[in-house]
């Protein structure tokens, strides 16, 4: 039988890194690699409905075993990895046994996940910890959610007896870049709630993410031969680092922030003389302050404008996701049955916030209320990614609980 181990080596062995240069859906061709995969996993395990469509959305649906009418939920999970950290080629280690010392990466001794930086490491101690060998990211986000999530079903269908209503399962491309429901056909997918499981590891419920939006910073300035450049060249990339320089250095940015404060943090340049560009992501658990953020990028942008009137600056800002907070809302018993699960399967339920977004928070800005569960990752988008075995598996006792207690709903 595959175990939760297996399918968990298996997903993260193939390459799922998403672009948010490319306009195609899913973002890259590789993603639906994996999408297929699960799809023919669902069709093997038993699960009605079994689809995957052209965008790498997969659903399928854990069949009720209960006699009563009950309310359909969602368990979702996303095939992507982080564009910051190279996916491809990458050679899972399993410390099986862990001894509690600090781990390091074989194939780059500089890298070691050290116990004093990771204190979740000292309760895992006789346990089965997974690590990158250093070169690439791991994929635990969202690859446990995705092991998880198939173990839960796997359990679900060999084990009729247990009570339970319909579970839909729900796995979907481009999350990282915050294209996750983009072609997902709500009416199709149905549920009174979902649950993303994206969160790290063990015991924890997020009710709450940040609000985000991106902006795009274009410097547009004059290219001609350095050799005569004088009163006439513009360079482009000296304007864009004068307008990042003038961004906070002691606040507002994930350097100097935690907890429900937000920032401003670019995190892509690129370009030359002529043009130069960055991207900048806002972030704030209140909505409205990503406008102050975004009046605060112009209002930079306006005033290196006037010290030469040559030079160019626009800045474009786009949606990303909503905080979920008000959203979850319009259905209290979807955090209730997380807590209620998270306590059936032996474990203290820990209410967070999580300082990024999941899939989750736009489902539930459009209309599926969805909290985010732990999955056992850790340390996401870097080569000292790392899961748990234990922590997984602790994961998939929570949702086989609550698919025991919205069994005991009715419509």
């Amino acid at each position: 039988m595959t175990t939760l181990l297996d399918r968990f080596l298996r997903y993260v062995r193939i390459d799922t890194q998403s672009d948010e240069n490319s306009p195609a859906s899913p973002s890259t061709a590789k993603q639906l690699v994996l999408s297929r995969l699960l799809a023919e996993e669902c069709g093997k395990l038993g699960l009605d409905d079994v689809s995957c469509d052209e965008h790498g959305i997969v659903m399928a649906t854990v069949p009720a075993t209960v006699d009563h009418e009950a309310p359909t939920i969602v368990w979702n999970a996303h095939v992507d990895t982080s564009p910051e950290y190279s996916g491809a080629g990458v050679k899972p280690v399993v410390h099986e046994d862990y001894d509690g010392t600090d781990i390091v990466l074989p194939e780059d001794p500089s890298k070691a996940l050290q116990v004093a930086e990771h204190p979740d490491l000292r309760s895992l101690v006789g346990g089965t910890v997974i690590t990158t060998d250093g070169t690439t990211l791991l994929g635990a986000d969202d690859k446990s959610g995705l092991a998880v999530i198939m173990s839960a079903a796997a359990h679900l269908m060999a084990n009729r007896d247990i009570p339970c209503g319909p579970v839909r399962i729900c796995f979907t491309t481009d999350e990282e870049i915050g294209r996750g429901i983009e072609g997902l056909d709500f009416d199709k997918l149905g549920g009174v709630c979902g649950y993303t499981l994206d969160s790290s590891g063990s015991g924890r419920i997020d009710s709450e993410t940040f609000s985000a939006d991106q902006a795009t910073i274009t410097v547009t300035g004059v290219n001609t031969h350095p050799s005569e450049g004088k009163g006439v060249m513009v360079n482009a990339i000296r304007i864009l680092s004068a307008f990042l320089d003038s961004l906070p250095k002691d606040h507002l940015s994930p350097e100097t922030t935690d907890r429900r404060e937000g920032f401003l943090h670019p995190y892509v340049i690129e370009g030359g003389v002529a043009e130069a560009t960055a991207k900048i992501i806002l972030r704030d658990f209140e909505t409205p302050q990503l406008a102050d953020y975004a009046d605060l990028l112009k209002s930079l942008a306006a005033d290196l404008e006037k010290i030469d009137p040559r030079v160019r600056i626009e800045v474009n800002v786009r949606k990303q996701y909503r905080n979920m907070r008000d959203g979850l809302e319009q259905e209290p018993r979807a955090l209730a049955k997380a807590i209620e699960a998270t306590k059936a399967a032996g474990l203290e339920p820990r209410l967070d916030i999580i300082r990024g977004g999941t899939d989750g928070s736009l489902m539930t800005e459009r209309g599926l209320p969805t909290p985010n569960l732990s999955s056992g990752q850790h340390n996401p988008h870097s080569p000292l990614e790392w899961t748990s075995v234990e922590e997984m598996q602790k994961a998939v006792s929570v949702l086989v609980e609550l698919a025991r207690a919205w069994g005991r709903e009715r419509i």
